[in-house]
């Protein structure tokens, strides 16, 4: 296809910029070129501007060859790019759908573009003609979301084709939440298609919505000139590394979980009185219709929780967008709805930022999520895997720490953010078992008791035969867990024994989660504190 008729005249002249690494052989060693900092700390050196490993890593998923890809800070910037590629302020226009994403109007408005909206039917079908007869010879770019957002349905392919194969300019089909479809979308198309650009993210399904990548999939031409006229280092160094880690865990199962929990809300919220409608989805949402929306709203967001108010949108009067959430997140938002009294969850989400360190770290007493432990120290992660695996507590901890001085800064934040979860996300204590006592295992013994009763102190009758196990240097295990106890406000009795350190290490561990167990587990009719005299 020739795009030379709907691209801006000033960007098919554009030079873009190269930077010398682009333009010299491989093998290079010495990087003299970009006036970076030589002292090596990780991220003193300017990321690929080209992405070339996580675009390869794409191509793979998706299925779709990497000169047809584009990586942007989040679709957003590859829907501003849409704009300054192929739109003249002040003369073109572009046609929307409506309802739906409020950042292509947003994006028309600050590129000095008019935008066309054309209403969706009643049942939030596509109609093809409307959107053609709104088209003009200064039309440059069509916008459908699909599923769309906030009415959570699929656009039918028969009509996304018509307008594609009739419009001459670009059609973009955003499939933010094509992922929790049951249908495929257009990705695979796009050979069908030279004018459709396929917008994609891995903010929804693939959970990675603070990391802002976003993909647009489009003919090799298109993706050239999105790469030309975008910032060379859009994506940060740290950004793409932990994109392809995050990558190597396929989503699947938790989409699966997702897509059950939408049916479940959806089929609970048709039995409360007040609700009038709720809209079929293929997205991570629902559109519900309530008969006193603002009244919900806020009764809801008295209730901590939050929701989105879209009643003042075109065809959506009366609604609210319930995202999907967790099992027990979905059972609170019905219990508030219902009128019925709930309980808070024993969940807390904390960070702890120091000189050293850079900690986040969820916490849930009730097992909700699968945990996941990373603080740079691969010996101290599994331990800490085997804390929260016995232990029954989701635990989901990520560290930045300074491991080119030692591990004594990390092993010990971590220690005191952990305590001071666990004391945060059990409140009250009320109702707790307050006492664990447990006696592992194999060629190790390990006895470990807790009090979590307030005051904090460590008794530790531990000895290692090495300084080290590994890399990881046995002296820390005691400074662990005293500074554990400290920030859990806790009384920890730990003694073990043992012929071999790894085994002893593990079996403290093990051991001090089985105690851990016990003592937050809620007991039956029990509404107090346990004391060793009865009930405070």
């Amino acid at each position: 296809m020739d795009y030379s008729n709907i691209v801006r005249k000033n960007i098919q002249k554009l030079a873009p910029y190269s930077t010398a690494r682009d333009e010299a052989q491989s093998g290079l060693s010495v990087y003299l070129d970009a006036n970076e900092s030589p002292y090596e700390n990780g991220v003193n050196r300017y990321p690929d501007p080209k992405q070339r490993e996580l675009k390869e890593t794409i191509s793979k998923i998706k299925c779709v060859p990497s000169e047809n890809i584009f990586i942007g800070n989040g679709s957003d910037e590859a829907i501003d790019l849409l704009f300054r590629v192929f739109c003249e302020p002040g003369k073109d226009n572009v046609v929307a759908i409506s309802p739906t994403y409020g950042m292509y109007k947003v994006a028309a408005q600050i590129n000095d573009v008019e935008y066309r909206e054309v209403l969706l039917e009643e049942d939030f079908s596509l109609n093809a003609g409307k959107i053609l007869a709104a088209t003009d010879s200064c039309s440059k770019l069509i916008f459908l979301c699909s599923p769309n957002n906030p009415t959570g349905n699929m656009l039918d392919s028969a009509e996304i084709e018509r307008i594609a194969s009739e419009f001459k300019g670009i059609v973009v089909v955003d499939e933010a939440y094509i992922d929790f479809s049951s249908e495929e979308g257009f990705l695979r198309r796009l050979n069908e298609f030279p004018n459709m650009v396929v917008l994609q993210t891995l903010s929804k399904a693939w959970a990675m919505a603070g990391l802002r990548i976003g993909f647009a999939f489009a003919d090799a031409a298109i993706i050239s000139l999105l790469s030309n006229v975008k910032y060379p280092y859009n994506i940060g160094s740290d950004t793409q590394e932990r994109a392809q880690k995050l990558l190597g865990s396929l989503p699947y199962e938790k989409i699966k979980t997702i897509k059950n929990e939408r049916g479940r809300l959806s089929e609970v919220l048709k039995t409360i009185p007040g609700v009038e409608g709720i809209y079929e989805s293929d997205a991570n949402f629902l559109l519900v219709k309530f008969k006193n929306p603002r009244e919900v709203y806020d009764k809801l967001v008295n209730a901590g929780i939050v929701v989105r108010d879209r009643s003042s949108q075109p065809l959506c009067g009366g609604c609210l967008r319930i995202s999907i959430g967790l099992a027990r997140e979905n059972d609170k938002v019905l219990k508030v709805l219902k009128g019925e009294s709930y309980t808070n969850s024993r969940f807390v989400s904390l960070t702890r930022v120091t000189k050293e360190t850079n900690i986040s770290l969820d916490v849930d007493i009730d097992g909700s999520f699968e945990s996941k432990n990373d603080t740079g120290i691969p010996f101290f992660d599994h331990m800490l895997d085997q804390l929260a695996f016995h232990s029954g507590v989701s635990i989901r901890l990520n560290v930045i720490g300074d491991l080119e001085v030692d591990e004594h800064h990390t092993v010990e934040d971590v220690a005191i953010i952990l305590g001071d979860a666990v004391n945060k996300a059990l409140g009250s204590k009320e109702g707790i078992g307050r006492y664990g006592f447990v006696l592992p295992m194999d060629d190790s013994l390990a006895e470990v008791a807790i009090d979590m009763g307030g005051r904090a102190w460590l008794n530790w009758n531990v000895s290692f035969d090495n300084n080290q196990i590994g890399t990881f240097p046995t002296e820390m295990f005691r400074h662990f867990f005293y500074s554990l106890a400290i920030a859990m406000k806790s009384t920890i009795y730990i003694s073990a024994t043992g012929q071999n350190d790894h085994h002893k290490a593990e079996c403290i561990f093990k051991a001090f989660a089985r105690s851990l167990k016990m003592a937050v587990k809620k007991e039956q009719f029990n509404y107090k504190l346990p004391t060793t005299k009865g009930i405070l």
